[in-house]
């Protein structure tokens, strides 16, 4: 039952988005479709909270308390890549917010912020500028064609979320940078990769300048990357394996993690020189 409602939330949600496009659009659909259509939602919405009240219930039966039983509920009908989505559109917009306070996420007073942002900066605005000016010459030519208001109104919400996300985007990687505390080295990418490795398991950390990267985040026989535009410039091996939890939540296990640093020789030096502690470390 589960996973089935799972699916059917899944596939009626894509389905919901295009009839309001096309009602906002003024596209006249008809009457029988649009009704089958809210139909199909409230069965959806109604098998979701029968769902999610037996899953609190068992939850309450295990002895967790109503906040711990709703988070549980909320884990077991909302798939993890949903949530983690939803997680990145939210830290996206905080870091919207910390770039605009010129402040940063995770740096604790006494670590080292290591960046990592000037190799895609330019890039990156360049891009937002491009994506502006191509809003202003949709809208331009959607009044040409004497496109409806509800369809000028579309475009104009789906530009204007581009370009906050490519902003975001930035502002992430600006306020989000690499931390090397006395305990534990930080390698991140944004809002989508947040690798914790503890300063006792690093046996060795070097320069090391690589290319020809994979992704976001890539981990091939046990050997973990972080690359900022194709590129890694550090190299930290470990004693042991720790967790890397991919972008859209899928674990495994690296002994050894690659990562680009806009200043490679100052993050190692960081490395090896454990980082003077002058308050409490936060998250």
């Amino acid at each position: 039952m589960l996973r089935l409602s799972r699916a059917a939330l899944l596939a009626v949600l894509p389905v919901e988005l295009l009839l309001g496009v096309l009602l906002v659009s003024g596209v006249r659909l008809p009457a029988a479709a649009t009704v089958a259509a809210e139909a199909a939602v409230a069965l959806v919405l109604l098998a979701e909270l029968a769902t999610g009240r037996r899953e609190f219930a068992r939850a309450r039966r295990r002895g967790e308390d109503r906040r711990a039983a709703l988070r549980t509920t909320v884990r077991q009908l909302v798939p993890v890549q949903v949530r983690r989505i939803l997680s990145f559109e939210l830290a996206g917009a905080g870091a919207l917010l910390l770039w605009t306070a010129r402040r940063r996420n995770g740096v604790p007073p006494g670590a080292v912020a290591v960046p990592y942002a000037k190799e895609q900066f330019s890039t990156l605005l360049a891009f937002a500028f491009v994506m502006a000016v191509e809003a202003a010459g949709m809208e331009v030519l959607l009044l040409e064609l004497d496109a409806p208001a509800g369809l000028r109104a579309v475009f104009l919400l789906l530009d204007g979320y581009s370009l906050l996300a490519v902003l975001a985007l930035l502002a992430a990687r600006v306020t989000r940078p690499h931390v090397v505390t006395a305990h534990e080295l930080r390698v991140r990418s944004g809002v989508f990769v947040d690798l914790r490795i503890p300063r006792t398991l690093i046996s060795s950390v070097r320069t090391s300048r690589r290319y020809d990267e994979q992704g976001l985040l890539s981990v091939e026989d046990g050997r973990c990357a972080v690359p900022v535009a194709s590129q890694t410039n550090v190299t930290v091996e470990l004693t042991g394996p720790v967790t890397v939890v991919r972008p859209l939540g899928r674990r495994t296990r690296a002994a050894a993690v690659r990562f680009f640093a806009d200043a490679p020789a100052a993050a190692v030096e960081a490395l090896r020189i454990p980082a003077p502690v002058t308050g409490r470390e936060r998250p």
